[in-house]
């Protein structure tokens, strides 16, 4: 279930609490509106007012980036999951171990992965570069484990097909056949249920030399069946093109123990090293979300610093809020907040309007607060 987040800031009235109250006041006016959660933003390195006209497009970009990774890996983690539906992808998309929601709701800076010494360019560089190598990184490993499990698959629906395509190791035993004869060999072949008096009526017939009574039924499924039939091997070639004028299909089978118990050594081991590459991979997939999703939210965080300097201009103050839209209150909430802050530009009061001039807001909506959208949509 997605939930969406809005991420907004309003100037600093005579002090960021006053600002807070006032939209805690107006919001609280009407019952299930929404949740509020101040977000904490550190001092940043404000830079020129050219270095940020040039961010705010260079983030808007990174942003969008980070969030396709975002939903790379989560799709990723879901299709690495497969048939284990028994643990929700919502408990497997954690970010610095905790719920997105709480994660978000509750921001704090990491100043260790990301230095606030550091420009607003180099720590765009920082996540753009850390973001880039884990998409690239993704595409390998998916591909690997992929192929892992291409191979696996394609043995077991031999092992579990159509009787005229399966492997039928797993379905003979040795007494089936006559083995280590000059003369004569035993075939395997594949009836279609209407057809099996037919087959019992003529199988002898069919050429000279077929062993009388040497056909048994051996295995079904819903359309087929397998049945041996044992003759001499100088009318093997003659049998199977009358055979195939009769609906009867003979499978190329050659019965060597050898061979039988390779196949499933093989088997056995391509299911030990998927099993093996599941857990690094879910693993992987996990810890790179947990870092991807951070990243993300320090990007909004950065759009959000960038953009309240560029509206409302120097010194830094401006509250930063994160607020959760109650269930269908979308409108109201947005009718709310666009008269609380009207007085900031009349022009846009009634909401998005096109792009300001020296705002490189790209498809943004524009409302008279700085305001960006957090969808958690990735289960």
């Amino acid at each position: 279930m997605a939930s969406e987040f809005w991420l907004i800031s309003a100037p600093g009235e005579k002090t960021c609490q006053q600002t807070w109250q006032r939209l805690e006041q107006t919001t609280g006016k009407y019952p299930d509106l929404c949740q509020l959660y101040k977000f904490n933003i550190p001092d940043l390195k404000v830079g020129t007012l050219d270095t940020l006209v040039g961010l705010s497009d260079d983030l808007a970009k990174l942003d969008q980036y980070v969030e396709v990774v975002c939903h790379k890996l989560a799709s990723a983690i879901a299709d690495t999951m497969e048939s284990r539906k028994e643990t929700p992808l919502k408990e497997q998309l954690l970010a610095n171990n905790m719920d997105l929601r709480e994660y978000l709701t509750h921001f704090r800076w990491d100043i260790a992965k990301f230095p606030i010494k550091q420009s607003l360019k180099s720590l765009h560089d920082l996540i753009s570069k850390q973001v880039g190598q884990t998409d690239a990184d993704l595409k390998t490993k998916s591909s690997q484990y992929s192929a892992i499990r291409g191979a696996l698959q394609s043995i077991e629906r031999k092992q579990t097909g159509s009787l005229l395509a399966r492997n039928l190791s797993d379905l003979v035993k040795r007494e089936h056949f006559v083995l280590d004869s000059e003369y004569i060999s035993t075939l395997l072949v594949v009836v279609p249920k209407a057809y099996y008096k037919d087959w019992m009526l003529n199988y002898e017939k069919l050429t000279d030399m077929v062993v009388p009574r040497s056909s048994q039924l051996i295995y079904e499924d819903d359309d087929h069946g397998l049945f041996t039939v044992t003759l001499f091997y100088k009318v093997v070639d003659e049998f199977k093109v009358k055979a195939r004028e009769r609906k009867f299909v003979v499978r190329d089978f050659k019965y060597n123990e050898s061979d039988i118990k390779a196949g499933q050594t093989e088997l056995a081991k391509l299911e030990e090293t998927k099993k093996k590459q599941f857990q690094q991979l879910l693993r992987w997939l996990k810890v790179n979300f947990s870092e991807c999703f951070v990243a993300w939210i320090h990007v909004k965080t950065l759009r959000l610093f960038v953009e309240s300097i560029l509206r409302y201009g120097l010194p830094v103050n401006f509250l930063a809020v994160i607020i959760q839209p109650g269930k269908k209150q979308t409108r109201k909430l947005r009718e709310v907040l666009n008269q609380l802050y009207s007085h900031l530009d009349t022009s846009v009061s009634q909401g998005p309007v096109d792009d300001i001039p020296g705002l490189n807001l790209g498809q943004q909506e524009y409302y008279p607060y700085v305001y960006f959208k957090i969808n958690f949509d990735f289960y």
